[in-house]
């Protein structure tokens, strides 16, 4: 099984990368003006594979997007998490937060360095993402932390 190409999306990206999340039921909202913060997994035909985002804030940053199609592996999984962490630190983030309501990622995640975070304890900042606002409503959604 191939291994896609990871590369930083620009603006020319936009559309087709929307037209991606869409595909996957996730929502398009904030990607024009981060696009410079999502990776994109190409296959060797140059379609996109997988995809991964940051919605940054200050030296704070939200993962989001993850959308992997059938084709990507496990394989190709690390990889667009350890390109997202280089992302990060490249861009200056001090922190990276992500949320889910998928109890089997926890052990996936740790290994990353992921750590469970208290709601309460989240940063003022990320309240204001949509979002944010939105896992705040589905049930059983919890939060991690990486510190860079």
């Amino acid at each position: 099984m191939e291994t896609g190409v990871v590369r930083c999306a620009d603006a020319s990206d936009v559309e087709n990368l929307a037209s991606f999340l869409e595909s996957a039921n996730l929502s398009t909202d904030g990607i024009r003006e981060a696009i410079e913060y999502f990776l994109i997994m190409e296959s060797n035909s140059g379609d996109i594979k997988a995809t991964l985002g940051i919605e940054p804030h200050g030296k704070i940053g939200l993962l989001r997007s993850l959308v992997m199609t059938s084709t990507a592996s496990e394989k190709d999984l690390f990889i667009l998490f350890e390109q997202i962490l280089l992302l990060a630190r490249d861009r200056g983030m001090e922190s990276l937060y992500l949320a889910s309501n998928k109890r089997n990622s926890l052990a996936f995640f740790s290994l990353l360095g992921f750590k469970q975070e208290e709601t309460a304890h989240l940063p003022e900042v990320l309240f204001e993402s949509e979002h944010v606002k939105h896992i705040m409503t589905v049930d059983n959604s919890f939060f991690l932390k990486l510190s860079m």
